[in-house]
């Protein structure tokens, strides 16, 4: 089966120039979970070719009802080769890298990140996702992309595309907003976030699958719902797809962001 197939719905709509920017995007993914997943599997079918994922998780049952890469057969195995193998089963072609490692403040300089032209946020971690978005935005490029809190929401009428300072509502944006002024280190310029206007809701259960290290620890799981991290992944993926046909929702120009 030949590229020109494979993509011919996503050429005809975005055309030849389109679809060359899309192939010569280079774009990083962390956290293959359940919006990372959507994201990559939407810029893959769109005609992106060089992707790179990175989580250090592996795929288990609880992931069954909102990840796009768990099914039965993939249980046990690295989130970030599994997604792998089903971008490839779409398009061989594809140059999909994986890295099977978590981003933190020390792994930071292991990504290389000035070599891409979208870094995409899907990080459940409050400091590694605060420290990706400052060591992000203090860079001329790449552009930063960040999903904020999918869970406990059910409406997927509510969800929107907002630059991080003007989002409202979002329990995950307002604790990362609150690091930054603790820490007195805010962004360096503009981005746009995913998040919902739902008012989050409540578990209705406590989750049994917890082990007694969790729960001492106190490790909040809350309920989530593929409807709706689908959505947030796949407007993410959106994003990168209008970038690269010059229709990005703002420039993202350098400017100090004091949330």
């Amino acid at each position: 089966m030949s590229q020109k197939e494979i993509f011919n719905r996503s050429t005809l709509l975005l055309g030849r120039e389109g679809m060359k920017a899309l192939d010569e995007a280079r774009v990083i993914l962390f956290g293959v979970g359940g919006v990372g997943s959507w994201c990559a599997e939407g810029l893959v079918r769109a005609g992106l070719t060089h992707l790179t994922l990175v989580d250090s998780d592996r795929v288990c049952p609880t992931n069954l009802n909102r990840q796009l890469m768990a099914t039965q057969e993939t249980i046990g195995q690295p989130k970030v080769e599994a997604m792998k193998q089903r971008l490839l089963s779409i398009n061989p072609e594809a140059d999909i890298l994986t890295l099977n490692m978590m981003y933190t403040e020390e792994t930071a300089p292991d990504f290389h990140l000035e070599q891409y032209d979208y870094v995409i946020d899907c990080i459940d971690s409050l400091r590694d996702k605060c420290d990706l978005i400052l060591r992000t935005t203090a860079m001329e490029r790449p552009t930063l992309l960040s999903s904020m809190g999918a869970a406990l929401r059910i409406d997927p009428t509510k969800v929107r595309l907002t630059e991080f300072s003007k989002v409202q509502g979002d329990a995950l944006a307002r604790a990362v907003r609150n690091r930054f002024k603790k820490a007195k280190t805010f962004p360096r310029r503009k981005f746009l976030c995913v998040h919902s206007e739902e008012p989050a809701m409540e578990n209705k259960t406590e989750d049994t699958t917890l082990t007694e290290e969790l729960k001492f620890n106190k490790v909040q799981t809350n309920g989530s719902l593929c409807h709706i991290t689908a959505i947030f992944g796949m407007m993410l993926a959106g994003e990168v797809i209008k970038g690269e046909n010059g229709k990005l929702f703002f420039n993202g120009e350098r400017e100090a962001v004091s949330g």
